[in-house]
């Protein structure tokens, strides 16, 4: 029997509502494998975030390399990306590891209102990451932010 397995390459959430504690859940409750890579710890709750920390894009790239290394994974879901070098060191682990699903959820906006993606982090999604992905998912309320890359 196979187990689908899925890697989400995105931010922690330390109130657990989002980032890769819900993207865990989610794959959990439909049978999936889940697995991780934190690209920035947050530190947030349901009225606002009052930190950021991005992890080095090297690391980053050190835990996807050993993730894919040895489990692989039949998707890779991405959500935070938070700075230019951290979006475009996903970007390059990814075609290294010749990963063909890529869902991307481009988080920039905390519920909140509090800004997540550096703004010359756009030019990197738009570049790097958005022209290889299978799917993206736009999150009602930001696209306008989205536009303005």
């Amino acid at each position: 029997m196979h187990v689908a397995k899925a890697l989400t390459i995105a931010g922690s959430d330390s109130g657990g509502g989002a980032g890769i504690q819900a993207d865990l859940k989610t794959f959990s409750a439909f049978g999936v494998f889940g697995m991780s890579a934190i690209t920035a710890v947050t530190a947030q709750n349901s009225v606002g975030v009052s930190g950021v920390v991005n992890l080095p894009p090297e690391f980053v790239a050190r835990q996807i390399d050993a993730v894919l290394g040895d489990f692989g994974a039949d998707a890779v879901k991405l959500g935070m990306l938070s700075t230019a070098e951290i979006a475009s060191i996903v970007a390059a682990r990814l075609r290294a590891h010749a990963v063909e699903r890529v869902v991307v959820d481009p988080v920039m906006i905390a519920k909140s209102g509090d800004a997540l993606l550096q703004p010359d982090a756009r030019a990197a999604l738009v570049r790097d990451v958005l022209p290889p992905a299978a799917s993206t998912a736009l999150a009602r309320g930001t696209c306008s932010s989205r536009a303005a890359t």
